[in-house]
C-alpha cells in the first residue's frame, strides 16, 4: 500500500517525479507539500488518519536544468510520428535514413535523419533526394521539448494523473 505511485509537482504544476507513497507522506506530514488527489485509500497512525496521496504539490519551487533530447531511433520516429517522410506511410517498417549519405559527408544529426519505409530507403539507396527524384514531406530538426517526457512511467500512469499531465 504504502510502495503505490504517486505523482509529484513541483510548485507551478509541472510535472517533477514519480515516488513512493511512503516518501509522498513524509512530504505532507513535514510540511512540504500538500495533497491534490487522493484515491489509494487511508493511512492509519496511533495518532491520526490520513488519505493516501496519488497527487501532490510541492510547496517550494525546484529549480532542474532541462534535460537535452537524446538523438536515438525511437526519439527519431516519435518526432516523424511513425510515418516514412518520403511517401507518407504509416504502420510499415521503418528504418532510418540519412538525407545526405554519410559517405557523401552527411552528419548523424537531427538535422539529416528520417524515417523511412524499407522501400523509400532502398529507392534512395546511397543518393541524396535531389539525386533520387524524391521529395521530403517536412524539413527534419530538433524535436519540440516536452517537459514531463523524462519522467519514468512505467506503465504506472493512473487515471487521477491525466489532468497534470495534459497540460
Amino acid at each position: 500500500m504504502l510502495n503505490h505511485p504517486v505523482l509529484v509537482l513541483n510548485q507551478n504544476y509541472e510535472p517533477l517525479n514519480i515516488c513512493h507513497a511512503r516518501r509522498a507522506v513524509t512530504l505532507l506530514y513535514q510540511g512540504k507539500a500538500e495533497m491534490l488527489e487522493d484515491g489509494m485509500g487511508m493511512i492509519h497512525t496511533i495518532n491520526l488518519s490520513m488519505p493516501l496521496p496519488s497527487v501532490i504539490r510541492l510547496y517550494d519551487h525546484i529549480k532542474r536544468p532541462r534535460p537535452r533530447q537524446r538523438l536515438s531511433r525511437l526519439e527519431i520516429f516519435n518526432r516523424d510520428h511513425f510515418t516514412c517522410q518520403y511517401c507518407g506511410k504509416k504502420g510499415v517498417t521503418l528504418t532510418l535514413d540519412h538525407i545526405i549519405p554519410r559517405h557523401q559527408g552527411g552528419q548523424h544529426t537531427w538535422e539529416n535523419l528520417i524515417s523511412a519505409c524499407d522501400t523509400c530507403n532502398r529507392r534512395k539507396a546511397g543518393m541524396t533526394p535531389e539525386q533520387s527524384g524524391m521529395k521530403l514531406l517536412k524539413k527534419p530538426g530538433l524535436p519540440e521539448f516536452r517537459p514531463y517526457g523524462f519522467i519514468p512511467l512505467r506503465g504506472q500512469r493512473l487515471p487521477m494523473w491525466q489532468k497534470y499531465l495534459n497540460n
